[in-house]
């Protein structure tokens, strides 16, 4: 089990966490270039899971690849991207609302009040819900300007 020093150090120790001018920041989370790391965001809405998208459905969208499952997924998300594209770029929901900035991973993931949110593990995202809508709202106060720190 983690404890919540050890989620704050591996957030501390997270590559985008740390400011340095040697990091190019976007406003969208890319892995590999790709948002969510090529996860269908409209997946997690709809299949309640993280879903692997595929190069077949794909488009680009705020400077980074989307991927999606199916062409109504893709469809879904170039109709209404701001429903289903996560929160803060998909960048981690948690460390946001510390003023950092931190990857995620696909599996740590929640739906709250409609919206998509992010975080760095599945360890940090049980932080994260302690207190959802505090760090919502520390989140939205750090957001975009943590992009530039």
């Amino acid at each position: 089990m983690f404890y919540r020093r050890q989620v704050l150090g591996l957030l501390a120790a997270a590559p985008f966490a740390r400011p340095a001018a040697a990091y190019v920041r976007t406003e969208v989370f890319l892995f590999d270039g790709l948002a969510l790391r090529g996860y269908d965001p409209v997946g997690y809405f709809t299949e309640n899971r993280p879903v692997e998208g595929t190069p077949d459905h794909s488009l680009m969208w705020r400077g980074a690849e989307w991927r999606f499952a199916s062409a109504e997924s893709m469809e879904s998300f170039e109709m209404h991207p701001e429903a289903y594209a996560p929160q803060y770029g998909g960048y981690c929901a948690y460390a946001l609302s510390l003023g950092k900035i931190a990857p995620t991973a696909p599996e740590a993931w929640t739906i709250f009040e409609d919206r998509l949110y992010m975080n760095f593990s599945t360890e940090v995202r049980t932080i994260w819900s302690e207190d959802i809508p505090g760090n919502i709202a520390k989140a939205d106060a750090h957001w975009p300007q943590a992009l530039d720190s």
